[in-house]
């Protein structure tokens, strides 16, 4: 549609270098645990650039960052604690399948899918 502007697709990676990749916590998230043991990930938000944009062209300074938080469950809380900026993430879902007793694939694919998820939010990135 020519009226929309394009939206550039990351490229795909390959399945091996996706699970060669070493996650890497981002340092402005920091992490409390509930009294069930259940990790929740604090990080700072900030406003979309469009919206600072916006509250410029008014003569307001966008406000402060604002934090958000993300309770992760019992595995997640698992996962979150293998990730140490050394191990890749085939080694973490190896750990994983070890201590809950999964296939390698199911591992892989649901440690992977997290992993894609906490990138999204920016909670970590891969080296």
């Amino acid at each position: 549609m020519g009226w929309l502007p394009s939206r550039r697709r990351p490229p795909l990676i390959r399945r091996d270098e996706a699970l060669g990749a070493v996650p890497v916590k981002n340092r402005h998230v920091r992490d409390s645990r509930l009294e069930s043991g259940e990790a929740v990930l604090h990080y700072p938000v900030s406003a979309p650039p469009w919206a600072a944009r916006i509250a410029r062209w008014f003569g307001q300074e966008p406000g402060p960052a604002r934090e958000g938080r993300l309770q992760l469950d019992a595995l997640g809380t698992a996962v979150w604690g293998l990730i140490d900026g050394r191990r890749p993430v085939k080694e973490i879902a190896a750990a994983f399948a070890a201590a809950h007793q999964l296939e390698p694939r199911e591992a892989e694919t649901a440690v992977a899918h997290f992993m894609r998820q906490l990138g999204r939010r920016g909670l970590i990135g891969l080296r």
